[in-house]
């Protein structure tokens, strides 16, 4: 755990310390809320902090490029793209007299704590940086440029990393930053590409950035449902222009308007030659006749405006990398801040380093498969669900399974993608996939039907629920429900939904003892807006809400700050559940978030207008309220835009904005097509091996408690729960887990928005170590 004892006072930490901040390398969005991070927090912590403009150009340079940061000057950074404090590629920095030059100006304004935001060279080049270090105070001593006591003050240097790099090319993370925002860019590309191709029966080719990395290029093929992707870590088999020309026309043949191809531009074949988009292209006209175009997406998918993940990724590595740097002693290594599942976690840098540089190994020497498993868990997941999902052909033999797939609840992006993919999941297993309309009404009405492969094409990319949903739970139909699982012969249910489905799939299991044709395996996916869904931390849906809200709020922050002296009060959906309110908050910079969980009484609101009255003080004069729809039902959103236009007028004025249904509504996040679609492919694939074990004398007879599951994102990995089991874990008349662990981001807020709150440090991540995984040639 911490290093820090559990007494010290977190706003002491880094008295009388230095930190500077730089970013280096290609830009990535999500930078500057990483650098709004560390500075805040480093001023919290009563540091001192600085920016190092142009990234190590600046450090070498010295001067004006290494200057005083201060609250007010990371103000409006968060929606930005890019980075405002500059990158350079710098050749000075690569000598040792550029490095010295770089020592002497740190040296003399007692900055021995650097913060580096860059991909692998920037960091390698930081830690070679480090381990120079007391060799560098030396010479620089020896050359008078310096004196003994600046050297004795400055004894060694700490070095803290982030990673950030649209392509996500950097192993011991889940995400770096900036990649979340790519894929952004890469789908609205897609999504207005999907159309015009629909329209004319084209074909269309997408090349994305990926030199050596083919995360975008995998992640946008998984997401989109592309017919082929071509990555470098997995180059295709001898004769893939002959299987390619197969599957695009088995896919016309079935009725397809379109083909969509996604390649990287690092693609290569088995013998290392590139295949480039213009190949394929020409392969695909000359060999079928298709009429094919191409698109280079380049320098886009660099811009744009962050995504609400990566601000909410770089502000919870700023705030773990100034922990990192004032926890050091000479003794720890260089480390990297990181991310895995939920966990922000510290690794030693160089061994991210090597891992990153074995990979590049493996593909060089044709270890292909090695390759894949060194990127780590989540590339590898994403890797295999996409074969899966592709790459498959249906089998000749049926299995005679029937599995029905409904949602429940209301409707969220995304719940397209999680049954697109446990329907094509469910055919390439051999099951009858039956779809139900209208959630457990729909069951009890009889109004199912066979759904195909080409049934569910494109749903990836479209919002809502295309099987219709209802909130009805099945308590009272429950007679009707046993009868049409019997009448239609369902083997097995996919429950897609938010609590309604929760706790619909507790009622189904409490029926099986009076009915025994819901003694059959079921799962449930938890998908609403609300995150609320006991046994995940994610839910299928909440991302793009949370987008939706964090892009609303951003037009409305530009709108205070044109006529200045304002303050916006915004109510969010969520029912007692605050995640949106909370993780908007953090994204969208806001000067409190109100929750049912955190409870607050008029002394909080009183404290949170005279916060707002000293911030009209200074050159930021503008603020943001967050309010949960449910986070008390006499402190309403009324009743608090009454309470700050009253307190505060004369000193500012008041709007208030209820974002209502529209947070319900748009296309799908990259994050909810691809969380969706392993969701979906993993639910029918866990049905599968448990109607294997509940066949009995020619019948499935499924009763025990693990035979009806919740499959969610806990920590790191996604896990099978049983519904029963989660009870215990629920409150039930607020429709919400007991325990939440977005709840500890709260703090962060608060302490980015300038109170005076205490940070929790044994909350932090201690040092671990990377896993690497090898198979030997």
């Amino acid at each position: 755990m911490s290093t820090v004892p559990p007494s010290m006072d977190p706003t002491k930490m880094g008295v009388g310390r230095s930190i500077a901040v730089l970013t280096s390398g290609g830009d990535a969005q999500g930078m500057n809320a990483a650098v709004r991070a560390t500075v805040r927090v480093g001023l919290y912590t009563g540091a001192k902090v600085f920016f190092v403009h142009e990234g190590y150009q600046g450090l070498v340079d010295g001067g004006v490029n290494i200057r005083p940061a201060t609250w007010e000057s990371v103000s409006m950074m968060l929606q930005l793209g890019g980075t405002v404090i500059g990158s350079a590629r710098c050749t000075d920095f690569q000598t040792r007299e550029g490095r010295m030059q770089a020592a002497n100006n740190l040296v003399k304004l007692g900055i021995t704590n650097l913060c580096v935001i860059g991909g692998d060279g920037s960091l390698t080049g930081a830690n070679k940086f480090r381990c120079e270090w007391s060799e560098l105070l030396l010479d620089l001593v020896r050359a008078g440029k310096i004196t003994d006591d600046q050297a004795k003050s400055s004894t060694h240097l700490n070095i803290v990393g982030m990673v950030g790099s649209i392509d996500n090319d950097f192993c011991g993370t889940d995400m770096t930053i900036g990649t979340d925002s790519a894929l952004h860019r890469i789908m609205e590309v897609v999504d207005a590409i999907t159309t015009t191709a629909q329209s004319h029966q084209r074909t269309f080719i997408l090349e994305v950035m990926g030199r050596h990395c083919g995360y975008l290029a995998l992640v946008t093929a998984l997401a989109c449902g592309a017919d082929w992707v071509f990555i470098p870590e997995m180059p295709p088999d001898e004769g893939w222009e002959d299987h390619l020309c197969r599957r695009l026309a088995d896919q016309r043949a079935r009725g397809c308007r379109l083909n969509v191809i996604i390649v990287a531009e690092g693609a290569m074949n088995r013998d290392g030659k590139p295949i480039t988009s213009e190949n394929i292209k020409q392969l695909v006209t000359k060999k079928l006749g298709f009429d094919t175009r191409t698109t280079v997406l380049g320098h886009v998918q660099r811009g744009g405006t962050p995504s609400a993940f990566d601000r909410i990724l770089g502000s919870r590595m700023g705030v773990e990398a100034v922990m990192a740097l004032l926890e050091a002693t000479p003794e720890t290594p260089a480390c990297v801040v990181s991310l895995s599942g939920n966990q922000a976690i510290r690794l030693p840098l160089m061994e991210c380093v090597q891992v990153t540089k074995d990979v590049t190994s493996a593909m060089a020497e044709g270890r292909f498969e090695d390759a894949i498993k060194l990127r780590g868990k989540s590339f590898e997941n994403n890797w295999n669900t996409y074969k899966l999902l592709a790459h498959i052909n249906p089998p000749d033999t049926k299995s005679n399974i029937n599995v029905a797939i409904l949602n429940v609840g209301a409707p969220c992006a995304g719940m397209n993608a999680a049954v697109r993919s446990a329907v094509r999941m469910g055919i390439i297993q051999g099951h009858n996939m039956l779809a139900v309309h209208d959630g457990f009404e729909g069951l009890a009405h009889g109004q199912i039907e066979p759904i195909a492969w080409t049934a569910v094409s494109g749903w990836t990319g479209k919002g809502g629920s295309e099987l219709g949903t209802k909130r009805l739970l099945p308590s009272k139909m429950i007679e009707d429900i046993s009868l049409n699982i019997a009448k239609f012969n369902i083997h097995a249910l996919v429950i897609i939904g938010g609590f309604e489905a929760y706790v619909g799939g507790l009622e189904m299991v409490q029926a099986r003892e009076k009915y025994e044709e819901l003694c059959i395996p079921m799962v449930v996916i938890p998908a609403t807006v609300s995150n609320n869904v006991p046994g995940s931390d994610f839910s299928v849906g909440a991302d793009t809400a949370l987008n939706t809200i964090v892009e609303t709020c951003d037009r409305i922050k530009q709108s205070a700050a044109g006529t200045k002296r304002r303050v916006f009060i915004i109510e969010t959906m969520g029912g007692h559940c605050g995640y949106l309110a909370t993780m908007a908050g953090l994204a969208a910079g806001a000067d409190a978030a109100y929750i049912y969980e955190d409870k607050f009484g008029i002394r909080d609101l009183e404290a949170n207008v005279e916060h707002l009255v000293e911030k009209m003080k200074t050159t930021v004069k503008r603020g943001l309220i967050l309010r949960n729809e449910s986070c008390n039902p006499n402190y309403t959103t009324d009743f608090i835009f009454n309470l700050y236009s009253e307190e505060g007028k004369g000193v500012f004025d008041c709007r208030k904005n209820v974002l209502g249904h529209m947070q319900q509504g748009g296309t799908p996040t990259p994050f909810d097509r691809t969380f969706g679609t392993k969701m979906g492919a993993k639910s029918v694939l866990w049905l599968t091996d448990k109607l294997k074990e509940c066949y009995r004398h020619g019948r499935i007879f499924a009763n025990t408690p693990d035979s009806a599951c919740m499959l969610g994102m806990k920590k790191r990995s996604l896990t099978f729960q049983p519904l029963t089991e989660l009870k215990d874990h629920t409150d039930f008349e607020h429709r919400i887990p007991k325990k939440e662990w977005w709840l500890k981001l709260r703090p962060i807020m608060k302490i980015l928005a300038k109170y005076n709150v205490s940070l929790d440090t044994t909350e932090h991540a201690h040092m671990e170590h990377v896993i690497k995984k090898r198979v030997q040639p």
